[in-house]
């Protein structure tokens, strides 16, 4: 068959010649200004693949996918080609033809089928809808790289799920989410804001998190990336948190649950009335609650649970992810956090025994584990010497090697070091103690336990999050503007979401926590010509985290001033006139000499006179996804190849890291690291200033150790270290396993906090 004997069945089912001068003109318009692209190239890959009765988007996808193939360290730009030819596809799918509607046109017939909120159409004037309309810029779709588009369409823009229609264009999330939230300030102040905001989120300064991207806009208004849920020793709580689960899995939000309080398998109940049958089954009972959802086709469902090393059950939690052993003693669908002390360490270190209880034995000492350490210790001791009280001693070095070999095995058993995450905390712990983290590690919140559903007085902590894109900023004087955009936007979501349950919306509203976070560390210090592994980014790290919480601080103070603090904001060191600064770990100051820039003594003064509208400003998560939508690397990760590749629904993603061609030589990859110390270093650096805590990850390439084998001393001497730097909690052990370096994993497995 000859190429003029082609066909190809349109939209509307006729038939008519393939045009191949049409494909021509698109692929060369969307090769306009790019490096090493060739248009022959692409059309000579694509045509081999057409063939008769061809569906016009067949073909579209078709040229796309030819060009995504050719994406490469040598040829970096075919991921705009590919981006370009996908908009272009894209908006034909969504609107018919390349050009946008107007703003109102859009929003008026989204309302009308029910896709976006109504209020949008009762909030703002048709002048105002206008001047937005005159003020968006669709010529942005233009700097997506292939892998943000393909993310767009997979995860973000409003569609029908089971038919694949797509109804929006990127341009329009970014204007239509300020809108959304900045609907109830006064009509002089908030088109300028949702001006600012819109620049800044659509040059990719800001980096949104997933909730955020697909939901705002839509009727569905749940938005907050992690949910922290606390169960306690009842089987009404136990109930009630796994309905609490089903709820928030079901709305797009990544879940941690506190399991530590439940009492050890053989512990009396009712008197000895029945045998309690330990915590498995009813982790397995959360395993479900948790996989119930697949979240709308957003994501699947997943939590991290956890529970205090001095457990008495510890030797069989350690092992539920452990791929030996039989389905009835595992749980391998969820992750845990193991939660440890300084005692707990101080016996590792000096070669003594842990003594391990069920916490329904031994009053006070649960509660002590995270607000006191002094008492902890105290009350331990007294246990440990009462021999009417059940337990078992096991030698420290036995159980903290067994906590070593199943994060290295699985990657997914994480460290929490809770005495850190409460004296370095942005909380009181006397008052709102901090007992656990969220399942990306980064979250460390005030939490109380459901004795039911509507439990008035039960906590459910939500944390709210987005990310400066480091890599976006010409210095860091840009953070002032970008926090106050950032601060009254995720503030602003708080009362525009709903709340399934009471529980929820109590700790949300009254504390008012956000989570900023960065993305694009990597290219940012590629780009200052620092690296991870040699101490030359420390004082660069110290001055840019210390100007972020600086400026978040100013810009939650300046939104006190005019909405008054956050109702619960006593229950914060912040109140105390305690900053991050003053809690740090002092032995950071050995790895960092770099002093304070800012005037911190004023920003005290201001806290104290006005408060501040939220009780936490940062946290710092994976990003494995929304980094992709600003063409960044990960978070704060080295990347593992120039050329990353990301498996997706859709297929292989290929991103490249950004300004490859200058910048190749000052990337440090994750395995050109040579062990973790100056990474973790920068972690303890950063911590000194982040109010929550931060997503931080160990790898290891047994290749630079003897016989190829990870040593378990290895892998210990990186968490105590962790430790001793202030480090609140350690997330994925990354193991290198011969696979080529430019493939990745999908990071956070699904969950929401991958932002």
């Amino acid at each position: 068959m000859t190429e003029q004997q082609i066909l190809v069945t349109k939209r509307d089912g006729r038939k008519e010649p393939l045009d191949l001068e049409k494909i021509h003109r698109v692929i060369t318009w969307a090769a306009e200004g790019l490096e090493d692209v060739s248009v022959s190239e692409v059309e000579l890959r694509a045509h081999i693949q057409f063939y008769d009765g061809m569906t016009t988007s067949e073909i579209h996808e078709t040229i796309i996918k030819s060009a995504a193939d050719l994406i490469s360290e040598k040829a970096p730009d075919y991921q705009h080609l590919a981006a370009r030819l996908a908009i272009f596809h894209l908006r034909k799918r969504a609107f018919g033809r390349f050009t946008p509607p107007s703003l109102f046109e859009h929003v008026n017939k989204m309302v009308r089928a029910g896709r976006y909120d109504k209020h949008l159409l009762d909030d703002y004037t048709r002048e105002e809808f206008a001047e937005l309309d005159e003020h968006i810029d669709h010529e942005r779709d233009m700097n997506f790289s292939y892998a943000a588009v393909k993310q767009l369409e997979g995860k973000y823009l409003v569609q029908n799920r089971v038919t694949g229609e797509i109804y929006e264009s990127p341009q329009f999330i970014y204007m239509l989410i300020p809108m959304c939230l900045f609907a109830h300030y006064p009509k002089e102040q908030r088109l300028d804001l949702i001006k600012r905001f819109y620049d800044a989120a659509s040059q990719f300064k800001l980096s949104l998190p997933t909730p955020i991207m697909s939901g705002v806009r839509t009727p569905t208004r749940q938005f907050s990336s992690c949910v922290l849920i606390e169960c306690d020793d009842s089987l009404d709580s136990i109930n009630a948190t796994a309905s609490a689960i089903v709820k928030y899995v079901s709305q797009r939000a990544g879940i941690g649950v506190n399991i530590g309080r439940i009492r050890a398998l053989g512990s009396p109940i009712r008197g000895g009335e029945a045998f309690h049958t330990g915590l498995i089954p009813f982790i397995k009972h959360f395993q479900t609650a948790v996989k119930s959802c697949s979240q709308g086709g957003v994501r699947g469902g997943a939590a991290t649970l956890f529970y205090p090393i001095w457990h008495l059950e510890v030797e069989s939690l350690l092992v539920l992810k452990n791929n030996r052993g039989v389905e009835e003693n595992r749980a391998r669908h969820l992750d845990y956090g193991v939660q440890i002390n300084r005692l707990m360490y101080k016996r590792l270190i000096e070669g003594g025994e842990i003594t391990l209880f069920s916490p329904s034995d031994v009053p006070g000492l649960y509660d002590a584990f995270f607000n006191d350490q002094d008492k902890f210790e105290r009350l331990y001791h007294i246990y440990e010497a009462d021999d009417s009280i059940r337990k078992k001693r096991i030698k420290a070095i036995d159980l903290f090697t067994m906590l070593a070999q199943e994060r290295a095995q699985t990657g997914r058993i994480y460290v929490q070091n809770v005495d850190h995450s409460n004296t370095h905390s942005a909380f009181d712990e006397q008052v709102a103690p901090v007992r656990q983290s969220n399942l990306c590690m980064e979250i460390t919140l005030p939490t109380k336990p459901l004795e039911e559903v509507n439990d008035p007085n039960g906590e459910i902590a939500l944390c709210t999050l987005s990310a400066f894109n480091l890599g976006a900023l010409e210095n860091l004087d840009e953070l002032e503007e970008l926090s106050e955009l950032i601060v009254r936007a995720l503030d602003a979501l708080l009362d525009y979401q709903d709340y399934p349950i009471p529980a929820a919306k109590r700790g949300s509203l009254n504390r008012r926590t956000l989570g900023v976070g960065v993305t694009n560390l990597a290219y940012y210090l590629a780009k200052h010509g620092t690296r991870y592994s040699d101490g030359s980014a420390n004082g660069l790290v110290h001055r840019t985290f210390e100007a972020i919480q600086y400026y978040l601080i100013k810009a939650s103070v300046n939104l006190a001033k005019e909405q008054g603090p956050a109702p619960w904001f006593n229950e914060t060191k912040y109140a105390q006139g305690i900053l991050p600064i003053d809690t740090y770990k002092d032995d950071v100051n050995e790895i960092c000499d770099e002093p304070l820039h800012l005037d911190w003594d004023s920003l005290r003064e201001e806290i104290k006179q006005h408060g501040m509208r939220n009780s936490t400003l940062t946290a710092l998560m994976p990003c494995e996804t929304s980094s992709q939508i600003t063409n960044s690397t990960n978070g704060i990760e080295p990347p593992r190849g120039y050329v990353s590749v990301k498996a997706s629904k859709d297929g292989i993603l290929k991103q490249v890291v950004p300004e490859f061609k200058t910048l190749r030589d000052n990337y440090e990859l994750l395995w050109q690291i040579p062990d973790n110390k100056g990474y973790l270093q920068l972690v303890a650096i950063m911590q000194k200033f982040v109010d929550q805590s931060i997503s931080a990850n160990t790898n290891y390439d047994p290749k630079r150790f003897p016989d190829e084998k990870v040593p378990i001393k290895a892998i210990l001497k990186d968490i105590l270290y962790a430790y001793k730097l202030g480090v609140k909690t350690l997330y994925y052990h990354n193991t290198r396993d011969g696979v080529s370096d430019a493939q990745e994993d999908d990071g956070c497995a699904g969950g929401a906090c991958k932002l």
